[in-house]
């Protein structure tokens, strides 16, 4: 361990006298800091519930793209004036604690390395770090009661010692791509909440609903089979029968028994009309689910809302069975790719798909079969030098696809790919819903469709709900992460099932934080840019730049020039400039 590197490690060297940072003033890059360059700030004592930290590396987000572009009127900042309350970008960090509060000292000390998870609600409002608190893009500054006092507790997961800077701050995009296979959605009748079910008028079906129907408070009866009202009738809800509904009156419906809120649960029986079961998932609520049972397909598509799926995590559940019941559960609703099956990867060239692929072909009981659709053959080339020694390595077969150039179709190409059986899951990591609906022409009648990129609220799209309760299907979105998807990260990096560090594609100092937004509007980098704050004068450049630019640091670079902690503390060691 050269003598900077450990100075650096150890924190055995004075504070500079100031603390530069890249404040944003506005929507555009040109409101980042002053005249194109970051700011001086003192350097600020922490009281007594604070910590004052060192903002050790950064990776750029496109999510931050999303913020220049929108400014003070992003979701997540709430119509702020930034020119008089900026903000500053940076939410995938790694840092380390630099002096500690007096009443935080029997939890942190200094030295102490940690990764901020940036996806923060105080009572039940979302403050994200990097958005509404004000993020890492700089080189030292306070934590206090903003993210150690939140919903889910302290927003901070302290680092294993061995890890490196730049995987760790790659623990969040990591996270929110493990978050994505996780169970997000509710998968039983909410407590307390309001069930609405619709029944067709006539229908004599006998249906039983075996555990779950005690939690409704509220239970609305359409048009229900007579066993369904005996069902219901040994219940403690309060049921209310509303019969002969049109969709037209589905609306009315919602805003007299849920202020408009939207049904938690909603129970089809013996679906026929696509179009009238795409009215009502429209009355969703948030986090809400919508159970389809019968053994009929619909008589065509339905158009639900992608996006809701994406951020409001609804669920569509069902069953062929008349037991109403089995259809919840996690049992029957998987989140994980199917072990040995076929994945298909939808805009697997950018940071996040790369990741998504990357976990797919290390993932212990992945899928044998691996397609990763691109429309750069650039970006295919680049897919191909990252992973298919690892598909190698592991047995799994890797292929690639660009809509663009290829001679086949894509729906030709997965089903030659797949032996006409379709594909297992799909995992969309672009915000396109022709794109989704594309996905789900390819999907076996039980795949899954992972809608991992977010389009709006209210973006519109086709989907085969008939294999929802016909096959078991599954359409499934996650947004953001949590504190234990970012642990689950770092346990697969130190039992070494997962290499963070493969992501990361280009590095730079502090002064060029600009020009790697830029870098990440324009695709210009085939994976994940990260800033080193501490380092002044280093300039933005690709690993793959580093042979010729700085030798000492390619030199320690490992197999398919993944970053390494070796080639980190080169470059600390070599362009760290200690305080006087």
């Amino acid at each position: 361990m050269g003598e900077k590197y450990q100075a650096y490690r150890k924190l055995n060297y004075n504070l500079p006298e100031k603390s530069w940072a890249w404040n944003l003033y506005g929507a555009g890059l040109e409101k980042m800091g002053h005249d194109g360059q970051p700011e001086p700030f003192s350097i600020p004592e922490p009281n007594d519930d604070q910590l004052l930290v060192r903002i050790d590396s950064i990776g750029v987000c496109f999510s931050d793209v999303k913020i220049i572009k929108q400014g003070g009127n992003h979701p997540k900042l709430y119509n702020r004036d930034l020119s008089v309350e900026p903000t500053r970008l940076g939410h995938e960090v790694a840092l380390t604690i630099v002096k500690v509060g007096k009443n935080l000292q029997a939890t942190y000390k200094p030295g102490q390395r940690l990764a901020v998870q940036p996806d923060i609600y105080q009572q039940g409002k979302s403050t994200a770090y990097g958005y509404t608190i004000p993020g890492g893009l700089i080189q030292y500054h306070l934590i206090g009661d903003e993210v150690l006092k939140t919903d889910a507790g302290a927003c901070l997961l302290p680092v294993e010692d061995d890890m490196g800077y730049a995987e760790s701050s790659l623990l969040e995009p990591w996270g929110c791509v493990i978050g994505a296979y996780t169970q997000r959605r509710r998968l039983t009748p909410k407590d307390g909440g309001i069930m609405w079910i619709i029944g067709q008028p006539g229908d004599s079906a006998s249906f039983t609903f075996s555990v779950g129907l005690d939690s409704p408070a509220t239970i609305i009866l359409t048009d229900v089979p007579d066993s369904v009202k005996q069902t219901v009738s040994n219940t403690q809800a309060k049921i209310v029968e509303r019969n002969g509904l049109t969709p037209a009156d589905y609306e009315s419906l919602n805003k007299e028994l849920t202020d408009g809120v939207g049904f938690d649960d909603i129970v089809v029986l013996n679906p026929a009309s696509a179009n009238t079961v795409g009215q009502i998932a429209r009355l969703i609520a948030r986090r809400g689910t919508c159970n389809l049972v019968g053994s009929k397909s619909l008589d065509g598509l339905v158009q639900v809302d992608l996006g809701r799926l994406h951020y409001d995590y609804i669920a569509f559940i069902g069953t062929n069975r008349t037991d109403i019941a089995a259809s919840y559960g996690e049992a029957r609703n998987r989140c994980e790719l199917r072990t040995g099956g076929s994945t298909v990867f939808i805009g697997a060239g950018g940071p996040m798909g790369q990741m998504h692929v990357q976990r797919s072909l290390e993932l212990p009981d992945g899928p044998k079969v691996v397609i990763a659709t691109e429309i750069s053959d650039d970006r295919l080339k680049t897919l191909n030098d990252m992973f298919k020694p690892l598909a190698d390595k592991n047995g799994r077969k890797l292929f690639f696809f660009n809509p663009n150039t290829s001679k086949k179709s894509f729906h030709d190409f997965v089903m030659e790919a797949t032996e006409n059986q379709g594909a297992d899951d799909v995992v969309v990591s672009v915000p396109v819903a022709s794109l989704m609906e594309e996905g789900d022409t390819v999907m076996k009648p039980d795949g899954m469709m992972v809608l991992f990129a977010g389009v709006v609220n209210g973006t519109m799209g086709f989907i085969n709900l008939s294999n929802v309760y016909l096959s078991n299907a599954q359409y499934t979105g996650t947004s953001g992460l949590t504190i234990d998807d970012q642990a689950s990260v770092m346990a697969r990096r130190v039992a070494g099932t997962l290499s963070p560090g493969r992501s990361v594609a280009a590095i730079g100092g502090l002064e060029t934080a600009v020009e790697a937004i830029e870098s990440v509007i324009e695709g210009k980098y085939p994976g994940k840019v990260v800033i080193f704050p501490q380092i002044h004068n280093l300039p933005l450049m690709g690993l793959k730049e580093l042979k010729e630019r700085m030798p000492e640091v390619a030199a320690k670079l490992g197999e398919d020039l993944m970053w390494t902690n070796e080639a980190e503390e080169v470059l600390i060691e070599k362009m760290w400039e200690k305080p006087a």
